[in-house]
């Protein structure tokens, strides 16, 4: 299958599987990894020796994820035939997304963005900790921040917005 991870198109395909062992090729090179998920949504991988956690969330529609690891996020989404045709009628450009939320509920760590501010595609505009890690949301493409609907400190619900971009 194709997927895209942070607007890097990778192949990514599973050659064997034994329990939780598994090999998988990414864009033609095999890597061995051990797969066990320690709770839902969580993952501990086992790689070259060394262990990963990683936190699987659905994005805002179906086949799209934000995938959390200790020090990093990547918006993550599975290409099928049927994105791929809304892609090719957009020039490739699949942003449109002018709310930020968080898809599970979870408190608001830390906002760096104030209204008016111009954000580069990439920048973090808020930190939600959920599940007891944290999560950066970036935007995809340059912005202006047009509304900051939460403050640091909120509790928040799953899909409310909390930034607003234009």
């Amino acid at each position: 299958m194709e997927i895209e991870i942070n607007d890097k198109i990778v192949n990514l395909d599973k050659v064997s599987e034994d329990g939780s062992r598994m090999v998988i090729s990414l864009d033609g090179k095999e890597h061995e990894v051990d797969v066990l998920m320690v709770e839902q949504g969580v993952y501990s991988i086992l790689y070259q020796g060394k262990s990963y956690n990683v936190e699987l969330i659905e994005g805002g529609h179906a086949k799209s994820y934000k995938v959390n690891t200790l020090v990093e996020s990547y918006d993550v989404e599975i290409i099928d035939a049927e994105r791929k045709y809304l892609k090719s009628r957009k020039g490739g450009a699949l942003d449109d997304e002018t709310q930020i939320s968080s898809p599970m509920p979870g408190k608001v760590v830390s906002i760096p963005v104030n209204v008016g501010d111009e954000v580069k595609a990439g920048d973090t505009v808020v930190v939600v900790s959920a599940m007891k890690m944290e999560s950066e949301y970036k935007v995809k493409q340059d912005r202006v921040i047009k509304d900051v609907l939460v403050k640091e400190g909120d509790v928040i619900q799953g899909n409310q917005t909390l930034v607003v971009v234009e």
